[in-house]
Parts: structure tokens; sequence; C-alpha cells
């Protein structure tokens, strides 16, 4: 069972395990105070979400460890998926999907745009990680490029549209 909240100060060690996983694809990112400094920082400010991993023993949910975590920014009208990875062997099975759904549901309110930066089409990572195509899936559009990643790969802007909020009554 996959369960998603807001992370905790005691849970950069699980950003820090994901981070793990990605870094040939994103570049140096566990040995880096700033990236340290941004997840405890997007802590703080309670825009950090993590996916856990989770089995019932004994009518008791035992935490398996993370399986996704997230990393949002809001500006309104514009909103920004900052990080967003899904542990190596949970990948499609609708653990960003979860982190995405509970991350509108929390920071997102419409008229606005939310904003992701991703892997450029030529991007060995692109395919591999499913970024792209799990983003189009979500809705969003390709955009024009944006810089390169710290590993100098291409990265691309993708958009997603968010409507006037229904009102009920």
């Amino acid at each position: 069972m996959i369960t998603v909240r807001p992370a905790r100060e005691g849970d950069l060690d699980g950003f820090l395990a994901l981070a793990s996983q990605v870094e040939h694809w994103f570049g140096p990112m566990v040995e880096e105070p700033g990236f340290h400094r941004a997840v405890e920082a997007h802590i703080r400010d309670g825009a950090a979400l993590i996916a856990e991993s989770t089995e019932l023993a004994d009518a008791s949910a035992v935490a398996l460890g993370p399986a996704g975590g997230l990393l949002f920014g809001a500006a309104p009208p514009t909103y920004h998926v900052h990080w967003l990875v899904t542990s190596e062997h949970r990948r499609g099975a609708g653990v960003g999907r979860l982190l995405m759904a509970e991350a509108m549901r929390r920071y997102v309110s419409g008229p606005g745009t939310v904003e992701v930066v991703t892997f450029g089409p030529d991007h060995p990572g692109a395919v591999e990680s499913g970024a792209r195509a799990f983003y189009e899936r979500l809705g969003f559009a390709p955009g024009e490029p944006a810089d390169p990643g710290p590993e100098g790969g291409s990265r691309q802007i993708y958009r997603l549209d968010v409507p006037v909020p229904v009102r009920e009554g």
C-alpha cells in the first residue's frame, strides 16, 4: 500500500535515498549541501510530500521506506514541481500520479499554470525514466527548452493549465 503525506523534518534521509537512485540522470544531489538545504526548506515551508510503501502487520501499518518524493513551489497563478522522484522498484506503479494528485489538491487553485522542467527529448533519461510520457499522461504539454541540467543534459519545460475551480452551490 502507498500513502502520501506531508514530509517531516526526519524525512531528509528518505529524500536522499530517492536522490541516490536518479543522480545518473539529474547530476549530484546526495552530497550537495544545496540539495539538502532545498529539501529542508521545502519541508519547513510545508511544500514537500513523501510517498511511503507500507504493509499491514498485526493490524498496524509498517513503513517500508520512501516510494517517492515531491518538492513543490507556488507563486500563483504559476505553480512549480521542483522535484519529483519515484523509487526504482515503484516506477510505473502509480506513485508519481498519487504524489501529483496530492500536490494539486494541497497547493494548486485555479486558474493558473503548473510548470515542471523535465528531460529534453534527446536526454537518455527521457525514455528510461518515463518522465516525459508521465507528464503528458497527466495533461502537461511540452513547452520551450530550458537550461541544461547540472550533468549537462537537455531540459524542457512542461505546462498544465488549471481552470477556474467549479463552485458548488
